[in-house]
């Protein structure tokens, strides 16, 4: 909607409540949107009345005093960056059925994986043969279940219903999912939606027109989604992630430097107003969740070492996530979990398995096209 279109929202214009351009600034950054007036004189004179709108956003239901549908807030105090607010209480923890083999993380009381702890530090395992075909099985398996989430993907469904439908597909395929208490997180999936980076705990919050969405799920693979329409801003940002990633793919090879995934990807995002992350890295994977090597996707970066065949390197989408605007910095909300920007603005990934063969490189999680 463009604010010429919006009325001038006083009750008591004096000149008629005409299209107005003059937007409440806290209205837009609490997410309030068509909060216009048409000067300064009706913007003043009735703000006693319209500061009560500011306060039922800044006063969510707790769990203390949660709403009628039993929704709260569980943060009401925190400082968030952006818009979005998480919205408990989250569904109890999902069950795998007894013959599905878990990961050692799923059983311990803190969620550690004690064998990716024991393995750290140690060079990148070159995969056999036999191995390299259970990953291509993985990489399948996980490209089939975020191809159903990703058609869930429309507004009013709540990131929870979408978590609930990669949980089954996962255990009806007689695999575990691996988030699921990694480290105690308590869900099968990642939902992180507009300014959420990455690790976003899906919960009852709804889809809403305009959002976009990366769901992130272990093959390990994610991708970002539009929900229904939205704005030129976050069609160049999901555009431009895409683009470092295929861009970075394409040097893949043997004797490739890891170093230099970073000198593909920063100067695309930068020449298009955007920023990579730099908290967070691509890393190995095989039968551990994360292991080496730690890829990082900024320039000038001091990553160590090469690409050889038979060595699986999960590529986290262009460092996994890139920002619009120039902050790579990253802001958690009290959860443990969810980074966000520090500036509130959006941020997306897409995430690839890459096979490093004796020619090239492989994407074991490649899509249909």
């Amino acid at each position: 909607m463009s604010s010429a279109t919006v009325l001038c929202q006083s009750s008591s214009c004096p000149h008629g409540n005409p299209p107005s351009r003059l937007e409440c600034p806290t209205c837009n950054k609490l997410g309030i949107r068509g909060s216009f007036f048409c000067g300064q004189e009706c913007f003043k004179g009735n703000w006693k009345t319209h500061k009560i709108i500011h306060d039922l956003v800044r006063s969510p239901a707790t769990a203390a005093n949660p709403s009628q549908d039993g929704t709260y807030h569980p943060f009401a105090n925190f400082d968030f960056t952006g818009t979005l607010r998480p919205v408990y209480p989250l569904s109890p923890k999902r069950e795998v059925p007894e013959h599905i083999p878990r990961p050692d993380y799923a059983t311990h009381e803190d969620g550690v994986p004690t064998t990716e702890l024991k393995r750290a530090g140690q060079p990148p395992r070159l995969l056999n043969s036999e191995e390299i075909e259970k990953m291509k099985f993985a990489c399948r398996l996980g490209r089939e279940v975020l191809d159903i989430a990703a058609a869930m993907v429309r507004p009013g469904v709540t990131t929870d219903e979408i978590d609930a439908v990669v949980h089954q597909a996962t255990i009806d395929r007689n695999a575990y999912p691996s988030p699921l208490n990694y480290r105690n997180f308590p869900k099968s999936l990642c939902t992180s939606i507009n300014e959420i980076i990455c690790h976003g705990i899906p919960d009852r919050r709804k889809l809403q027109e305009g959002d976009i969405i990366n769901l992130g799920f272990h093959a390990d693979l994610n991708a970002t989604y539009p929900v229904g329409e939205i704005d030129e801003d976050s069609k160049k940002l999901i555009q431009t992630t895409r683009q470092c990633l295929d861009e970075a793919i394409k040097i893949c090879k043997p004797g490739a430097l890891f170093r230099d995934i970073g000198k593909v990807i920063e100067p695309i995002a930068r020449a298009n107003g955007c920023a990579v992350v730099r908290t967070y890295t691509g890393h190995g994977i095989n039968d551990l969740f994360h292991t080496a090597p730690n890829i990082p996707h900024y320039a000038k970066n001091k990553a160590i070492g090469t690409m050889k065949p038979g060595m699986p390197n999960l590529m986290y989408g262009c460092n996994k996530m890139i920002n619009l605007g120039s902050h790579w910095d990253t802001h958690h909300w009290p959860d443990n979990w969810t980074a966000t920007t520090v500036d509130g603005k959006r941020s997306a990934q897409f995430e690839e398995t890459l096979l490093i063969t004796e020619t090239g490189v492989e994407v074991l999680t490649a899509g249909s096209l």
